[in-house]
C-alpha cells in the first residue's frame, strides 16, 4: 500500500524498528546519520538501502527539518555506501519514492541503491 508522505511519522514502520534493532537486517554501513542494508526483495544484482537515523518520512520532511550536519551525513554516507561497494565505475541508479504517486512503501525517507547490471530506461513506458 502506497504511503502519504504529507502523514506524521510512523514510528512502528518497519524501518524504524530496524533502526532499534527489533528487526535484523544485513548491514553494510551504519554511522551517526545513516544506515545500509540489502534489501530484502532485490530488483536488481545489487540491491542496498539506505536510510536516516532520524525520523523523517520523505524528501520534503527530511529537508524541512534535518539539521545541515544529518543532511551532509546522509548524502555522504550514500555515497561512501557506493564507493565502497566499487559501484562507481560500472555505475548504479538512486532511486527514492516519495507519497502515493510514487509508491512509497515504508513512511521513513530511503534510498534504494540499485547495479550490478544495464538497469534500462529510468521509467516504463
Amino acid at each position: 500500500m502506497a504511503v502519504d508522505a504529507t502523514q506524521p511519522y510512523d514510528d512502528q514502520n518497519i524501518f524504524a524498528k530496524i533502526l532499534r534493532g527489533e528487526i535484523p537486517n544485513k548491514t553494510i554501513y551504519q554511522d551517526d546519520f545513516a544506515l545500509a542494508f540489502h534489501d530484502i526483495n532485490p530488483q536488481a544484482p545489487t540491491h542496498v538501502l539506505v536510510i536516516p537515523t532520524g525520523a523523517y518520512v520523505s524528501w520534503d520532511d527530511f529537508s524541512a527539518r534535518a539539521s545541515d550536519a544529518e543532511i551532509a551525513g546522509f548524502v555522504r554516507a550514500v555515497g561512501k555506501v557506493a564507493r565502497d561497494m566499487g559501484l562507481v565505475a560500472p555505475g548504479y541508479r538512486l532511486l527514492s519514492n516519495a507519497g502515493t504517486d510514487s509508491h512509497q512503501e515504508v513512511p521513513h525517507l530511503h534510498v534504494h541503491l540499485f547495479a550490478g547490471k544495464p538497469l534500462g530506461p529510468m521509467l516504463v513506458r
